[in-house]
């Protein structure tokens, strides 16, 4: 039997992954801990985390002032901290990812935001940060921007393992699965292997429900009494169910006889950003198989004490129609 509510959640098919990364955690054993005691799976990463990192902990500071001395510069001493950190937490989950079989033990690293909305730069950057990462249960993250799709394709068919994140609407996701789909396609011409290429579309929830409730509130309307709070966990939904569909296609059927796995959806920016919801808000309501969910420190600890692990997910799919709410509807 689990011993952790965190513990639950891989018995219910979620992997759960930890939104967080530092030298620390790398260092004292916290992430190795985090893995035998939770069943913590992966990490995720975004530039800010590691801004925070490396600003709060003295972890870094000689190693900063020794290369500065040598005359490094800010963004050469910034990228070498961060391929350093996130080699390290790939290593310490490699176990992992060796047990999944390559579902899980992944760490992800972002590409430059400012190339977001350029595919061909997208494309350089992510090959250029795999081959300096060089592991195998690397993942790289890919902003789900009009130019998201095709250099989610390429990096595919290149074998990269792609975190497409940044996701708020349905119809970009059915974009971003037709993506992968297609990379899969690619290497099959060229009879390539598929079987160890992974990717999750990374759908960031608190984000939604902090920007609809704020619209809610400028200009409040009857038809929108009673949807503060609800908009996220419709989104997400409403994205189960497209994923569900997706599995149901004739050329997916073909993928999976060439034992290609599945785009898992992943629920990101699940800490609770308004204070009148639960601190566990985003993990009690997207319980379900095939996901992943990723989470701060803090959320992690909160769900570890009171959380209540039932699956939800895909319950009253149907019922989250009636709280779309964007002009990218399904």
């Amino acid at each position: 039997m689990p011993n952790s509510h965190l513990q639950s959640l891989a018995r219910l098919g979620q992997s759960i992954w930890l939104d967080d990364i530092c030298r620390e955690y790398l260092e004292d054993g916290t992430l190795a801990r985090l893995i035998i005691d939770d069943e913590v799976s992966g990490v995720t990463s975004n530039p800010a985390i590691f801004e925070r990192a490396i600003a709060e902990s003295r972890y870094y500071d000689a190693i900063i002032d020794e290369r500065a001395r040598s005359g490094d510069g800010v963004a050469d001493i910034y990228e070498r901290l961060v391929i350093e950190d996130i080699q390290h937490a790939a290593d310490v989950l490699r176990e992992t990812y060796e047990l999944s079989n390559g579902v899980d033990g992944f760490v992800s690293l972002e590409v430059s935001p400012h190339l977001a909305h350029n595919t061909a730069e997208t494309v350089i950057e992510a090959r250029r940060l795999w081959r300096a990462i060089d592991r195998t249960n690397a993942m790289i993250k890919i902003p789900a921007t009009k130019a998201g799709p095709p250099a989610i394709r390429q990096l595919i068919f290149a074998g990269l393992n792609v975190n497409v994140t940044l996701l708020f609407g349905v119809a970009r996701y059915r974009a971003v699965i037709e993506a992968y789909w297609q990379g899969l396609e690619d290497r099959l011409v060229l009879d390539l292997e598929i079987e160890q290429i992974a990717s999750v579309a990374s759908f960031f929830v608190s984000r939604i429900d902090s920007l609809v409730d704020e619209k809610l509130d400028e200009t409040p309307t009857p038809a929108g009494i009673g949807l503060h709070r609800k908009a996220a966990v419709a989104s997400a939904k409403l994205a189960r169910r497209a994923f569900n569909a997706s599995l149901e296609q004739s050329c997916w059927h073909s993928l999976v006889g060439h034992r290609a796995m599945k785009q898992r959806l992943l629920w990101a920016s699940t800490g609770t950003k308004n204070p009148a919801f639960s601190d566990v808000k985003y993990i009690e309501a997207l319980i379900g198989r095939d996901t992943v969910t990723t989470v701060p420190m803090a959320t992690l600890n909160a769900y570890r004490d009171h959380g209540a692990p039932r699956p939800q997910l895909d319950e009253a799919l149907d019922a989250a129609e009636a709280v779309r709410f964007n002009r990218d509807r399904p």
